[in-house]
């Protein structure tokens, strides 16, 4: 990554207008809290028992490759915004899945 795109923050960057209402969530109790969050599907506490199972899962490191394309095609990536090569990535990654699930007589899901 170059240096030029790491964008750094402090708190007094943080806009003071939130839609978080902060003095109701500090005068609420611990229960109140933990309640909000056993009642939120998308916000489940863990406990100790989820840990005892957990596995540290590193993300293989990608490879850096000389990839000589169309000009229609990076041109067309590109348009789509940042990350594009990300994007290519996935394209090439979903070929092979259903080439994979073909060769082995699956389906792709």
């Amino acid at each position: 990554m170059k240096e030029k795109n790491i964008v750094r923050h402090t708190l007094k960057d943080l806009p003071e207008d939130t839609e978080s209402d902060w003095e109701r969530v500090k005068a609420m109790t611990e229960e109140e809290i933990e309640s909000g969050a056993r009642s939120d599907p998308d916000a489940q506490p863990v406990d100790a028992e989820f840990w005892k199972h957990a596995k540290i899962i590193t993300p293989t490191p990608k490879k850096s490759i000389h990839l000589r394309v169309d000009p229609a095609v990076l041109t067309w990536f590109k348009k789509q915004g940042k990350g594009y090569q990300t994007r290519m990535n996935a394209v090439l990654r979903s070929y092979v899945e259903a080439k994979s699930a073909q060769d082995n007589g699956d389906r792709p899901n």
